[in-house]
């Protein structure tokens, strides 16, 4: 399901509309317009507690935006701004769906979102936290971004649980699945950080001299990926397994448009939905 809702919370961060939204209320530049819209739900907050939810930005480039945006915009405004920039840019892509189609869509996924546990997950229960939207693509919008939030906990909690630091993490995946190596300097880690994140995961086991991963590490980001989908799971018992294929009908087309803005290697690292 995973791989069905996140395209639909990703235009946030890919689509011309969420950047316009943001640039709107003084928001230019993409980091500024991430970091404020990502961490709105936790109010107007310094850097160190984004540092840790977010896992896998360098301190110091977390701290070039944070607290500094919120003279730009209040947290309130960033919020605002993230939801019409999404809204928006779901109704580009959904312009051929009818409204049934959508309103059917936000129902069943606001009621795994509903589900949701949040203890000890932070992201995720901010944003389970937010008013409901109003209309059929903001409630789908909201419903998405709280599920994709509060895997992600789950998932950086796997990643520490496992021994693993956030270039470490990011290394791995470059040497796992070919992410293009500018992904891991985007978020703010130095050539000497990678190198050094490199020799420890060598150490480890876990890369081979030439950077190459190993199966062990194979195995240890499997094992990640399975602690995460277990821990993500409860949301869905809330849907039988009749709404649940339904829901994913009701994401396909929604999440295939979705795809279309996601450049290669994107960092995501979505799956390819089903032909």
């Amino acid at each position: 399901m995973w791989a069905y809702f996140e395209p639909v919370h990703a235009v946030t961060y890919l689509h011309p509309r969420a950047r316009a939204a943001y640039e709107a209320v003084g928001l230019r530049g993409y980091w500024r317009g991430y970091f404020a819209g990502r961490a709105a739900p936790l109010g107007a907050t310094e850097a160190a507690p984004v540092i840790a939810a977010f896992f896998n930005f360098a301190p110091p480039m977390v701290a070039r935006a944070l607290p500094a945006v919120w003279r730009l915009a209040t947290p309130q405004e960033a919020l605002r701004a993230r939801l019409t920039g999404a809204v928006q840019a779901l109704a580009e892509l959904t312009y051929e769906l009818p409204e049934s189609h959508l309103v059917e869509a936000a129902d069943l996924l606001e009621r795994a979102a509903s589900a949701a546990q949040t203890a000890g997950r932070v992201l995720g229960a901010v944003n389970a936290a937010l008013p409901t939207g109003e209309y059929p693509l903001a409630r789908l919008w909201q419903a998405a971004t709280t599920l994709r939030e509060h895997r992600g906990d789950g998932h950086v909690a796997a990643l520490v649980a496992a021994g693993l630091d956030p270039v470490e993490t990011l290394t791995g995946r470059v040497a796992l699945d070919g992410s293009p190596p500018q992904y891991l300097l985007g978020r703010g880690w130095s050539e000497e950080q990678w190198q050094a994140a490199r020799e420890r995961l060598t150490e480890r086991g876990w890369l081979t001299g030439d950077g190459t991963a190993t199966d062990e590490a194979r195995a240890g980001f499997q094992a990640i990926e399975d602690a995460t989908d277990r821990a993500a799971a409860h949301p869905w018992q809330a849907l039988t397994p009749a709404d649940t294929d339904r829901l994913r009908e009701l994401l396909e087309p929604i999440a295939r448009a979705g795809h279309t803005l996601l450049p290669e290697g994107s960092p995501l690292g979505l799956p390819a939905l089903p032909d």
